[in-house]
């Protein structure tokens, strides 16, 4: 139950908003405790959307959700990994284009506070952090090392120019931009005591003038400082004198919460974590009395399409799961949760003017059973649409020799080499980070962190020893940034001996390789029972207008010979990844706890879609599209 608390004023920001500020030049400061806009006192009641996280079209109305609930001001983060794909090459368009994002948010009401890192952490591959920086083998993320700070310029110099005019004090027509943050989580990294006045430079050099703040847990707090910017703080529970810790770093400063964590991110093989809407509410409540500024991380958390979720590494190794849904105040499709209406309930309390009224939600379909009629095999594939790489030795994915030099940054790799015999196999922990094995094509087994050898069967003369690697997420937070290179990092030894003289297939499964794919010869109908690597392929026919749904891949049953003991089981869509219209939507793991894709409305067309699984190991020959997500057992955060 909300607790009730009295406030001793309320707040009517109704002019403060970013077009009806023309003209202005002192932006966002602090003074006394407080902080001013425009000579005005103020309070940030942020929220965090990401712009690469929530397709375009749905933009608009995820901020249209959070003026509803009361929040003035949206902070994101701006992903390095997405907008320099390729070393020197900078994508600013479609779904990446931040300046359309940032003046929409002005159109709507909203500030915004810039994160634009470098590295973000923000459960996201590397951090938000180009894996080609890698290919440098003595690399240091992340401090003042030549290689970091020349790429870290050169990418700040196509960025900065976006966002410059945009920034509230320097904008004559409304920009939203009040504050910018230096790095992000420093204190908790802090390798190098002379980085954050790097970082700090380079935005000021380039034009930032807004005010300068950074973002670090109790625990890093005094570590992640830079002289000139503002300190915030990060949490979930308010421990008692936890704003006041803020005092000892500095005096006299607005306090700000720059994360409070609405909820929490998944792992695959662990729970859905969520996070109790009411005590979310009085904690928000509690900072609010105390005369904090608050920004929910996240208000809304939308998706890890693609490639692109990150890991954690602490006692073992944890990929992330492609829903970003976070137990947020807006579910991963947008929709309102008890949290929405509950601060809603709150923040109304506190503003002094009526809250727009919510929008509307989306109707979700269910578009039902959808037969995967046709695959082709990985290995019919490879020798049509991939040319291999030769090499004597196994090589990382971020150094083989492709896209411009930049190497590869996610999907799989497959190495393959010839051996005579048999024997014991054994990785030395070289696989990153999951490897099948096969003779041929047939399946022996897998390697990954915790499985590092295998026993290869007996055969006649030479045959072929393959791995396919999936890169399955970079570690985006810790210590061990450094030591994220994929595929195979060093040599895998049969019977003791180095493996030697390798072909080595790239399976980054872009556009243009999914493109090939789709006119390859060899595409046939699905047996009811297939075991190995494979694209299938079937059609959703959708009449109307297209809704958002939710993909389930489910084992299906089957029975299975030999006769005359046939027998009941389940198989099918073990582990892989779903292409919708060339779009992909993620990966998708029996071992859970996510069980259902995202699939937004805008990426489907009325008509024939196009559905691509790439399946690992045993597929189905169905997937249902429902309308309700299913996102795992649940567990409350501790």
């Amino acid at each position: 139950v909300l607790i009730c608390l009295s406030f001793s004023s309320r707040f009517n920001w109704s002019e403060l908003v970013p077009l009806r500020l023309w003209g202005r030049t002192l932006g966002l400061q602090t003074e006394n405790s407080q902080f001013l806009l425009e000579g005005m006192p103020f309070r940030i009641f942020g929220g965090s959307m990401h712009y690469f996280r929530v397709p375009r079209e749905y933009w608009e109305d995820r901020m249209l959700k959070m003026k509803a609930c009361g929040l003035n001001t949206l902070t994101t983060y701006v992903p390095w990994n997405l907008h320099e794909q390729e070393r020197g090459k900078f994508d600013f368009s479609r779904n990446l284009d931040l300046e359309a994002f940032l003046s929409l948010a002005a159109k709507n009401g909203l500030w915004v506070i810039l994160r634009p890192g470098p590295y973000i952490c923000s459960e996201w591959d590397l951090g938000g952090l180009p894996s080609w920086l890698l290919q440098d083998p003595e690399m240091q993320l992340r401090t003042t090392y030549k290689g970091f700070t020349e790429a870290v310029d050169a990418y700040f110099d196509h960025l900065m120019p976006i966002v410059v005019p945009l920034q509230a004090s320097t904008y004559k027509k409304g920009g939203p931009i009040i504050a910018v943050q230096v790095e992000n989580e420093y204190g908790s990294y802090a390798k190098d005591p002379n980085y954050m006045a790097y970082v700090k430079m380079a935005l000021l050099k380039r034009g930032i003038v807004e005010l300068l703040m950074t973002s670090d847990n109790k625990n890093g707090l005094s570590f992640g400082l830079v002289e000139g910017a503002l300190a915030t703080i990060n949490f979930q529970k308010l421990e008692p004198g936890l704003l006041k810790y803020l005092d000892t770093v500095q005096k006299n400063q607005p306090k700000m919460v720059m994360e409070y964590w609405t909820g929490w991110f998944d792992n695959w093989g662990g729970p859905h974590y969520v996070f109790d809407a009411d005590e979310m509410v009085n904690t928000v409540a509690s900072v609010l009395k105390l005369g904090a500024s608050i920004n929910l991380y996240m208000f809304h958390g939308g998706t890890n399409f693609g490639f692109l979720n990150g890991a954690l590494e602490t006692d073992e190794y944890k990929s992330d799961v492609t829903s970003y849904d976070y137990d947020a105040v807006l579910t991963e499709a947008g929709d309102y949760t008890s949290k929405f209406f509950k601060l809603r309930q709150l923040f109304s309390l506190v503003i002094d003017q009526p809250l727009p009224l919510p929008p509307m939600i989306e109707s979700k379909a269910s578009y039902g059973a959808i037969l995967l009629h046709q695959y082709i095999s990985l290995w019919d594939v490879l020798p049509s649409l991939l040319q291999p790489i030769k090499s004597e030795f196994p090589i990382n994915m971020e150094n083989l020799h492709l896209n411009d030099s930049s190497g590869q940054s996610y999907g799989y790799v497959l190495y393959e080499t010839v051996i005579f015999g048999a024997g014991h196999l054994h990785s030395r922990d070289h696989v990153r980070d999951r490897a099948q094995v096969f003779v041929n094509t047939m399946y022996v087994g897998e390697l990954d962190y915790n499985t590092v050898e295998l026993s290869l069967p007996e055969g006649q003369g030479y045959r072929q020893l393959r791995f396919l690697v999936e890169n399955r997420g970079r570690v985006n937070y810790g210590l061990a940034l450094n030591e994220q290179r994929k595929g195979l990092i060093g040599d895998v030894f049969l019977n003791k001996t180095p493996l030697r003289n390798f072909k080595i297939y790239s399976l980054e499964m872009k556009p243009a390789f999914m493109e090939s794919l789709r006119h390859a010869a060899g595409w046939s109908a699905v047996p009811d029972y297939y075991v190995g690597p494979a694209f299938f392929r079937g059609r959703l026919r959708i009449e109307h207008q297209p809704q958002d749904t939710f993909l389930k891949l489910q084992a299906s049953p089957i029975l299975l010979p030999p006769p005359p003991y046939f027998f009941l089981t389940k198989i099918g869509w073990e582990k892989g990844v779903v292409f919708v219209n060339g779009k992909n939507l993620g990966r998708y793991w029996k071992i859970g706890p996510q069980e259902t894709l995202y699939l937004p409305g805008p990426w489907l067309w009325r008509g024939s879609n196009e559905i691509v699984i790439f399946e690992e190991r045993s597929a189905g020959r169905i997937i249902q599209s429902v309308d309700i997500p299913y996102l795992g057992r649940t567990q409350y955060v501790d």
